[in-house]
């Protein structure tokens, strides 16, 4: 059977992966000495100001919180997409990441990660698919053979204001007037409404600020590219950039006054019925209960199957 041959059109409603970036980001923390992180980067600093408690039982307990299907969907679309940009423009075709996709394929299928997943035959034909619409989604908003590439999974190590930071950058561009870089980040879940774009962006900008910090030249535009929908820009001046690392310096210091105190505070929400550590978390167990009693619990969220709950019907 071929990995990635023709096979069924695009579908924009599909659920969306997870950050494939913070599948790296963990990685490389869980490979730390025991004892707080010695740095944030963007996806840790996210959930801790998503919830407190969940940052600690992953960064501070060192709980297991393994990626899921969507994120390592993501992760085998980005791994793909890197190798394409290490290619000279005129050979980033289709065909060309259908190749590299066959390549790539038995790396991802090898990892233990992947491997728990424990698909079957139609599960994992439907991973390679998804894998794949997402690839080929980037031709959807834009073309490879135009991009100027400075670098691809860029590594950046440095110190943002007083606080350390590290991050990978999908992608650093010259832009294509020639008159400075663009961060260019690829996400392969579902575009954001106007409403929650600028909260998206905020990865972007936090590594238009490391780039600075380590390079001393800013990127002037931040760009995250939803493969197979849109790409939304933002200019990284001042006014933009300021209140995001704020914010991380404030999440730095809040992380530092936890580890004095121990508090760690949850902040039950909708997004407890996705969390690993429900069933360990009193608040936000109840906080799953009295969604389920009010209808308000979709059927597929993992903390159904976590706490034993009956689906409704």
């Amino acid at each position: 059977m071929q990995l990635f041959d023709d096979g069924p059109f695009f579908d924009p409603d599909a659920p969306g992966a997870a950050d494939a970036d913070a599948v790296v980001e963990d990685n490389a923390l869980s490979r730390t000495t025991a004892g707080p992180p010695p740095y944030l980067s963007p996806s840790s600093a996210s959930m801790y100001q998503q919830c407190p408690r969940r940052w600690r039982y992953r960064y501070i307990d060192r709980l297991p919180d393994p990626p899921g299907e969507a994120a390592l969907t993501g992760t085998f679309a980005h791994r793909v997409l890197e190798l394409l940009f290490q290619e000279p423009a005129s050979t980033r075709t289709l065909d060309r990441a259908r190749a590299l996709a066959r390549d790539v394929w038995p790396e991802t299928e090898g990892h233990p990660s992947y491997q728990a997943l424990e698909l079957d035959d139609a599960g994992a034909r439907s991973f390679r698919w998804r894998g794949w619409l997402a690839i080929e989604g980037l031709w959807t908003v834009e073309d490879p053979a135009l991009v100027h590439v400075k670098a691809t999974e860029r590594m950046v190590d440095t110190q943002v204001g007083d606080v350390p930071f590290r991050g990978v950058v999908d992608r650093l561009d010259y832009a294509a007037d020639g008159q400075g870089l663009v961060i260019t980040d690829y996400k392969s879940g579902r575009a954001p409404t106007a409403r929650y774009a600028d909260s998206r962006l905020a990865q972007v900008l936090l590594y238009s600020a490391a780039i600075e910090a380590s390079d001393g030249v800013r990127p002037s535009m931040a760009r995250l590219v939803y493969l197979g929908q849109r790409v939304i820009d933002v200019i990284a001046t001042d006014d933009v950039i300021r209140p995001v690392v704020d914010q991380l310096h404030s999440t730095w210091n809040a992380i530092n006054t936890d580890r004095e105190t121990e508090e760690y505070t949850p902040k039950p929400g909708p997004l407890c019925a996705w969390c690993p550590y429900a069933a360990r978390c009193d608040e936000g167990r109840s906080e799953i209960l009295r969604r389920a009693e009010l209808g308000l619990l979709p059927p597929t969220a993992p903390a159904v199957q976590a706490l034993g709950l009956p689906i409704a019907s």
